[in-house]
């Protein structure tokens, strides 16, 4: 029987988040995710009906905890509509993505996973796709410069970017890291 404390569930999720990121999936046990999130043995399987369950979820979880809060939409609402604005969201976005370190970890835990669960690279799939296409649809209706193809290859150049960052941190210097996203908006976004 599958347990419905709302708390408890995410409270568990966010451990299994924790658990893929330091010790990979092959570390990802209801066990660790107990340890993790300091309840009794056996607390996680009474939440999840099997570790693909808790693998999809702990994916779902990553993206809610990305969504920026309500005042870095509303800041971005009411910026100006030219590259400088965008420079500024594409710093933001980074930061935001790179200061949830173990989020990011995870997910990359997670697609490596979905090379060999299909049915976890369809629910990945699907909600890379809507992320995709949530920032497509920001940018239109933000009327920001640039088109999709832009859009597109900012997403997969500030990923690489972030990928980067949190793995291999001394490879570029935070100024260096900087200028890159500057130089990537100003070479991608044309007016």
């Amino acid at each position: 029987m599958v347990r419905r404390n709302d708390g408890r569930r995410a409270a568990l999720v966010d451990a299994a988040i924790e658990v893929l990121a330091r010790e990979g999936a092959r570390g990802l046990t209801f066990r660790a995710v107990d340890t993790e999130a300091a309840v009794p043995t056996g607390t996680a399987s009474n939440y999840f009906g099997n570790r693909d369950d808790l693998l999809t979820q702990a994916g779902a979880r990553v993206y809610e905890r990305l969504i920026p809060d309500e005042s870095v939409i509303e800041r971005q609402r009411t910026a100006e509509r030219d590259k400088a604005s965008y420079v500024e969201l594409m710093r933001e976005v980074v930061g935001r993505v790179s200061g949830f370190r173990t989020g990011y970890l995870a997910l990359l835990e997670l697609r490596l996973e979905a090379t060999r669960r299909p049915g976890l690279r369809a629910v990945l799939t699907e909600r890379v796709r809507a992320d995709l296409d949530a920032n497509l649809a920001y940018h239109e209706a933000s009327g920001l410069p640039g088109d999709a193809k832009a859009v597109k290859l900012l997403y997969l150049a500030l990923n690489w970017l972030i990928l980067e960052q949190l793995t291999l941190p001394d490879v570029l210097s935070e100024a260096e890291r900087d200028e890159l996203v500057v130089t990537a908006v100003e070479r991608f976004i044309t007016d």
